[in-house]
């Protein structure tokens, strides 16, 4: 019997044998769509096991990192308003939204290694609390004089996500069998996607364009204590609900990493195998490509709308929201396509490139004068590009198996920051000097590339077969166990 203490702190009660260990580690080359957990049945039960608190858990992180994305945007979507209100530059606000990105570039590895040591719990407690203080931060704020307390808050916000960001794909294959983890990632990332959604619609509803700052001041306000409140409250929830792990694996590869011994893990050997994985470095300069695209276009998506359409600053809320919603629809529905056919390579191209023609279309739709052109338009852009990013996580977890999820979707996000850093900066002052559509041929650009990049990567999926290997061995040992009665009885005729 197993007993060794995983990184999770999870005792095993099976056997795994050192063949199927080292199986799972070099996984074989046989691939199936079907659920290897399926395929053995009453024999896979003994290993592996789901428990229904795996949906409250996945929906709990997935309402906090909701919250923690509605406070991106809260700026950027009204950026005209607050410009006026704290009286700074256009620059001063933006970087309200890009702090979100710089906080996450120095923060990946040691937030990624504490995944490692410490478990989900510990993460998701520091990355509500963080939250939730930065919101409360944010209460103080509410006055023209005291832009550098909402700077400060949002910097706290920002930290924050850093231990939210990434986590999708590592608690779906911790919580979930291997036919669910693409939905759960979507799950996942859906709370986030639902945040950016709220972050487009619910300031420019709440805090009106008007001239009096005290008047000012008091919507202010109720924007940053209403969200101050449910950042509280999910933060307690946390602390009474979230769990690190399930007492057993859910799936037969997690199984066998939890078998291997904490004293043969190494992070920084997992970093230098990781960075020597071919497919998983053009995954990342797809993914930061693509994403870094999605965050230069939602936070100057005001500025573009009113640019065209002056005065409109409710519809380019929702505009936002469209985008998101219809990402958000897209996320979940490539998630049920990659569980029931593992095709992640050919979805993904085929995705990247339909967000490369909505980009295309957005980009010379825009300037017509139909507000439902854009709508529409905007819509479709969002099913593709915001639908994106769980396949990525997904296909990251697939092509870097046994490595953990947490620091290969956390190498995917810093790619996301840093592009979205570069085009958001890059994008803005093409706006001011050249117009909108340059700027957004800007992002064309780097979208036709990252399409490219994506067509040259082998679908090397480490994770189902490791899931494959694993359930031959167990079938392999049952039948030897079945056949050794047998065996003895004919000995003794």
């Amino acid at each position: 019997m197993v007993q060794e203490a995983p990184p999770n702190d999870v005792l095993l009660d099976f056997a795994v044998s050192p063949s199927m260990t080292e199986k799972i580690i070099r996984p074989g080359s046989g691939v199936s769509n079907q659920s290897p957990e399926n395929e053995l049945g009453q024999q896979s039960e003994k290993v592996t096991k789901l428990y229904i608190r795996r949906w409250f858990i996945v929906l709990l992180f997935s309402s906090y990192s909701l919250c923690n994305a509605f406070q991106w945007l809260q700026y950027g979507i009204i950026s005209n308003i607050f410009i006026q209100y704290y009286g700074v530059s256009s620059i001063a606000i933006d970087w309200l939204s890009m702090s979100y990105m710089i906080a996450y570039i120095p923060l990946l590895f040691p937030v990624a290694w504490l995944l490692d040591t410490r478990g989900l719990r510990v993460i998701a407690l520091i990355g509500s609390g963080m939250n939730c203080v930065g919101a409360w931060i944010k209460t103080c704020s509410a006055r023209p004089d005291l832009y550098g307390v909402t700077l400060f808050g949002q910097l706290v916000c920002a930290v924050a996500q850093v231990f939210i960001l990434g986590m999708p794909s590592h608690l779906a294959s911790v919580w979930f069998s291997s036919s669910e983890v693409s939905t759960a990632c979507s799950i996942g990332v859906f709370g986030n996607q639902l945040g950016v959604a709220l972050g487009f619609v619910l300031p420019p509803m709440l805090v009106p364009n008007i001239e009096n700052k005290d008047m000012l001041s008091y919507y202010i306000r109720v924007m940053f204590f209403g969200t101050a409140a449910v950042a509280s409250t999910l933060f307690i929830l946390i602390i009474f609900v979230f769990q690190d792990a399930p007492k057993k694996p859910p799936s037969l590869a997690q199984a066998a990493l939890l078998a291997i011994p904490r004293s043969q893990y190494s992070y920084k050997q997992s970093i230098l195998r990781l960075l020597r994985n071919g497919n998983f470095i053009l995954l990342i300069l797809s993914y930061g490509l693509n994403t870094g695209a999605f965050y230069s276009l939602s936070t100057l998506l005001n500025r573009m709308i009113l640019t065209y359409y002056p005065g409109e600053e409710l519809n380019a809320g929702r505009i936002g929201l469209t985008i998101t919603i219809s990402g958000m629809l897209g996320a979940l529905l490539t998630g049920l396509w990659l569980d029931r056919t593992k095709t992640y390579k050919q979805t993904t191209l085929l995705v990247y490139a339909l967000s490369l023609t909505g980009m295309i279309t957005f980009t010379f739709t825009l300037n017509l004068g139909n507000l439902w052109v854009v709508f529409v338009v905007a819509g479709c852009l969002g099913f593709f590009m915001t639908g994106y990013l769980p396949l990525g996580f997904e296909f990251a977890a697939e092509l870097t198996h046994p490595e953990s999820e947490g620091t290969s979707s956390g190498l995917l996000n810093v790619a996301a920051q840093v592009f979205g850093l570069i085009f958001t900066s890059s994008q803005g002052q093409i706006l001011e000097n050249f117009g909108v559509r340059a700027g957004n041929i800007f992002l064309c650009c780097f979208l036709l590339v990252g399409t490219v990049i994506t067509a040259f990567i082998k679908p090397d999926l480490r994770r189902q077969k490791a899931n494959q290997e694993a359930s031959r061995s167990i079938a392999v040992q049952h039948t030897e166990s079945e056949e050794v009665p047998s065996t003895l009885l004919s000995c003794q005729d």
